[in-house]
């Protein structure tokens, strides 16, 4: 049995069998499974506190039966991941007439023609990065915060650029607003990534991209990973995890996405 079982008492991969497999780079080994269990009676406790108004145990229930059904049973094992998207409360990064969909298993718009990502790309995402407690990570495409908020939840810190200046505005207010401090948001274009404060252990691009754009790669430490959709434009575009290793830049192909496209500045920005 799957030991992630043990956080989700009830979780299932099908009707009669708990998950069983996992990409590689999901793999955990026994060691884990005592801190899962005891994560496990801590994400119970979350569920039950008490004092919760209606609506916040309906939103409590619908972002557990999330992680559960979208998230675990397609494969994300990575422990760190599904805690931060059990406590990240998705309703808070939509607009009011999305809430009702903020847990469904689908991108949502945010406004200025941007989109919150589906659960499961989020959650893919993030773990494919392997993120650590102490890991600075870059995110280019903010939009509303969301996945900036997801990161916060389990590295060091987190900088991330928003081309659409109203957009970045408002996911910083709300970022701060909700106690995110280890995030720091910047209206600006992401090509150029954030040189003042590289390099990155991670980088994650929510935007499709026609290539790997250079700068974010010269910002990477060695070892680091980037994950960015790379295709054509308004096509099915590839999620590609970028590793630079000491002598080398790896690209691994893994799985064919749809993103809204990587937008770019008239004129550079500075640094």
């Amino acid at each position: 049995m799957n030991p992630l079982c043990t956080i989700f008492s009830l979780t299932r991969c099908g009707v009669n069998h708990c998950c069983t497999t996992q990409p590689d780079w999901f793999v955990l080994d026994n060691s884990n499974i005592l801190t899962m269990k005891r994560i496990g009676i801590a994400i119970a406790s979350i569920v039950l506190i008490t004092g919760m108004t209606f609506g916040q145990e309906s939103y409590t229930s619908q972002r557990k039966a999330m992680v559960e059904i979208q998230i675990q049973a397609r494969g994300v094992v990575h422990l760190a991941t599904l805690v931060a998207m059990l406590n990240v409360p998705r309703h808070e990064f939509v607009p009011e007439n999305m809430k009702p969909y903020a847990y469904s298993d689908n991108a949502l718009p945010i406004g200025n023609g941007q989109t919150i990502s589906q659960p499961y790309i989020v959650a893919f995402m993030t773990a494919v990065l392997k993120p650590k407690a102490t890991d600075r990570v870059l995110e280019i495409g903010t939009g509303s915060g969301y996945q900036a908020a997801v990161l916060a939840k389990i590295v060091d810190s987190v900088y991330t650029i928003e081309i659409v200046k109203d957009l970045a505005l408002a996911a910083e207010d709300r970022l701060q607003r909700m106690g995110y401090t280890n995030v720091r948001v910047k209206a600006g274009d992401g090509y150029h990534g954030w040189p003042a404060k590289a390099p990155f252990d991670a980088i994650m691009v929510t935007a499709g991209a026609d290539s790997i754009p250079q700068p974010l790669i010269d910002q990477l430490k060695i070892g680091g990973r980037m994950i960015i959709p790379v295709g054509p434009h308004q096509g099915v575009r590839q999620l590609v995890l970028v590793t630079k290793k000491k002598n080398k830049i790896t690209k691994k192909n893994l799985m064919a996405v749809r993103f809204v496209p990587f937008t770019r500045a008239k004129k550079p920005d500075g640094g």
